[in-house]
């Protein structure tokens, strides 16, 4: 199962986890191509897409929930990687300008705590990027790689959470169109199900992509964002089940 650290770790030191990073890191290099001056986070398990920034971004860090453990990083420096309580990030208040969320969705509950937590460590700037897997797409379907675990979901449903937890949802992407295969041959096709995946089989993609922003709304800033307020407001959104969106 793909809830420990280590288990994530061992997906992406594989052939498959391999092509997986280098599709979605280039995604998100491309929503973040300069950090030069800025304070990148992660948070999940989002290490294997932190590499870029580090020697560009004034500060990089990670951080794992305690649930699902850590491992050091990076391997060959000082560590960047602490262990926390995603309801209660050791973050100081807008004092994060990028935070990437991989691995770090796993329900609606945990979709409650993270988001409340995001908008509280982002800075007014702040660029909040989130990849999960795709409701629709093969890679949820199949539970030997850690995107088919926790809950998939659609950009649509997305798009709304941001809302509700007062982001604005800015770009959505969709990733990772070539097959959960272990082979070898199929995985060295991936370049080209990347080109043809958006134009035509945008609903299979594995991942998707969401960068917002933070919105800072004087008048219904402290009502919408108290714990009590959202928690109600999730909790009624969980057992209404889901979105019928898509995005």
């Amino acid at each position: 199962m793909y809830t420990k650290a280590i288990d994530l770790r061992e997906f992406y030191d594989s052939t498959r986890g391999r092509v997986a990073q280098r599709i979605v890191r280039q995604h998100v290099r491309n929503l973040w191509p300069n950090t030069a001056g800025l304070r990148v986070l992660g948070l999940g398990y989002a290490v294997p897409y932190l590499k870029p920034f580090v020697g560009e971004a004034e500060r990089v860090a990670a951080l794992m929930p305690s649930h699902q453990g850590a491992i050091f990083w990076p391997p060959d420096d000082k560590g960047l990687v602490s262990m926390c309580n995603e309801g209660e990030l050791p973050i100081e208040t807008n004092s994060i300008d990028r935070l990437l969320i991989v691995h770090g969705l796993q329900g609606y509950e945990s979709l409650d705590a993270v988001l409340r937590e995001s908008w509280r460590v982002l800075s007014g700037q702040g660029r909040l990027m989130i990849v999960v897997p795709n409701r629709t797409g093969i890679w949820a379907r199949v539970d030997s790689t850690p995107f088919g675990y926790g809950t998939p979901y659609s950009v649509g449903q997305v798009w709304q959470f941001l809302k509700d937890y007062l982001f604005v949802p800015e770009k959505a992407e969709r990733a990772l169109f070539v097959p959960p295969t272990t082979s070898r041959l199929v995985l060295a096709t991936a370049p080209v199900w990347e080109k043809i995946g958006p134009k035509f089989m945008g609903a299979f993609a594995g991942v998707n992509i969401i960068e917002a922003s933070k919105q800072l709304y004087a008048g219904t800033m402290v009502g919408a964002t108290s714990p009590s307020a959202v928690h109600a407001h999730r909790r009624r959104v969980a057992q209404a089940g889901p979105l019928s969106r898509e995005g």
